[in-house]
């Protein structure tokens, strides 16, 4: 990367130096200008699923140009949107009545936040009072403002705090690695987190909360950090007792990422919500697209209530978006993709443990599917963090887009407690082979390795 004055117009992520052109893109591979080429080992955010350059997209993409490009949702709707709603309330096993598409996962949380707040509304008798929302410490669930008011991400928080809205609370994450105590079982630990978020409507008032949200494989915030068994059923009785809803945010491991197409579907965490975000991985890169998905309980109440959503965007049911998205689900499910995640999750599970978690510095590699975190920590047996200033996970990546390694692996900061803390994430395509999976693995350990020799 560039350090000198850009001539670009473009307002990038940083204005002191340029990112990477990339002039191409292909399968696993993006192409650099230079003529060299980086192994796609994240997929950006955990969004290519299928990779790049996939045909079938391609196509359906440029079929659906010929048909509409754009019509306003208030008044119009195309056969792109209808279809894509229709085989995403399918792939739920009907447990989903409605899908509300926009285009970005903040704007499907900011939605799914006040959504809860309608189903209220509209409940009979109306709850007006219930205006809080509870989420967890560690957690991002997106950038604008009502989706960073609940998230727990204290760094990408600080700047906005005086903004942001006070009635969102939080509560522990559930964290094995950082939180279950050495002399704890994980059923004492789902009872300690529970009683803590019991606790928490009571101090709230519980008829004053909306909802509880959570991400059930904790993403950018955390790394890939899975909930333990029955942590999700504990939950999923609190907000059944207090009569709240249960939002989960699937935005990145959701969509076949974690080796069911939607994460709720493990038997790790076996409920259903009652509203639920996706995004990435539904358009798969091709276009900007993400959705609510919504449970028949709160589609009931807004169908008896006044009938319509008080919430609406210019680009909602995006038909090119649409009919992309469309085609990625179907292509999900005709080359069985979803399938092929969890069974080469599980080859990069035991390799990443093999060969990755002895390195010097790694503290700790979870994740479930195509979705792993790598966590760097300056003593494996303490598991304390590194300094901020030390920039280890920025520096891991800058490291493996260098030759000879020439990969992505996408970096995050605040593991250990929002402000401090480094990891990695993998997050291939669906289609990976067992190959590619070891060129991965080789490759990663190649960096770390070498980063720490020379640190």
């Amino acid at each position: 990367m560039t350090t000198i004055e850009s001539k670009s117009a473009v307002f990038h992520r940083s204005l002191h130096t340029d990112p990477i052109s990339i002039v191409g893109a292909s399968g696993n591979y993006l192409y650099l200008a230079d003529g060299g080429k980086l192994l796609d080992a994240t997929g950006g955010a955990a969004v290519s699923c299928l990779g790049h350059g996939h045909q079938r997209v391609k196509e359906a993409i440029i079929s659906q140009l010929d048909v509409v490009s754009y019509v306003h949702s208030a008044t119009f709707a195309t056969e792109a949107a209808e279809l894509l709603a229709k085989e995403l309330v399918e792939s739920t096993g009907g447990e989903m009545s409605k899908a509300y598409i926009v285009s970005s996962g903040s704007e499907a949380m900011e939605a799914a936040l006040k959504l809860a707040r309608q189903h209220y509304l509209e409940s009979k008798p109306p709850q007006p009072q219930r205006t809080k929302f509870i989420a967890r410490h560690e957690s991002y669930h997106g950038t604008t403002l009502g989706a960073l008011s609940i998230s727990g991400h204290k760094a990408r928080r600080a700047p906005y705090e005086p903004m942001l809205i006070p009635n969102m609370s939080r509560v522990s994450a559930c964290n094995a690695y950082r939180g279950m105590k050495e002399s704890e079982t994980e059923t004492e630990y789902v009872d300690r987190l529970a009683k803590e978020l019991d606790d928490e409507f009571q101090r709230l008032g519980p008829e004053t909360v909306c909802a509880f949200v959570a991400e059930p494989v904790v993403g950018a915030a955390l790394g890939c950090v899975p909930a333990v068994k029955g942590y999700f059923q504990a939950v999923r009785a609190i907000c059944d007792k207090y009569g709240a809803l249960l939002i989960l945010d699937e935005v990145m491991c959701g969509m076949g990422r974690t080796g069911t197409m939607h994460a709720w579907q493990s038997p790790l965490i076996g409920v259903v919500p009652d509203i639920q975000t996706i995004g990435k991985g539904l358009g798969g890169g091709y276009a900007p697209i993400a959705g609510v998905l919504i449970s028949r309980k709160v589609t009931d109440t807004l169908f008896k209530g006044t009938g319509a959503f008080t919430h609406g965007q210019t680009y909602q049911g995006h038909p090119v978006s649409c009919r992309a998205a469309l085609e990625v689900l179907r292509t999900l499910q005709d080359e069985k993709l979803v399938q092929n995640a969890a069974a080469m999750g599980e080859k990069l599970e035991e390799l990443l443990k093999r060969v990755v978690l002895p390195l010097p510095h790694v503290g700790d590699v979870r994740g479930k599917g195509l979705f792993w975190g790598i966590e760097f920590v300056k003593d494996k047996t303490t598991k304390e963090p590194f300094d901020p200033k030390d920039n280890v996970a920025m520096n891991i990546h800058e490291k493996g887009l260098s030759c000879p390694h020439n990969i992505t692996l996408y970096p995050g900061t605040g593991t250990a407690d929002g402000k401090i803390g480094d990891h990695i994430l993998l997050a291939p395509a669906y289609n990976v082979t067992a190959e590619v999976i070891e060129l991965i693995v080789q490759k990663t350990a190649k960096v770390i390795e070498e980063y720490f020799s020379k640190a």
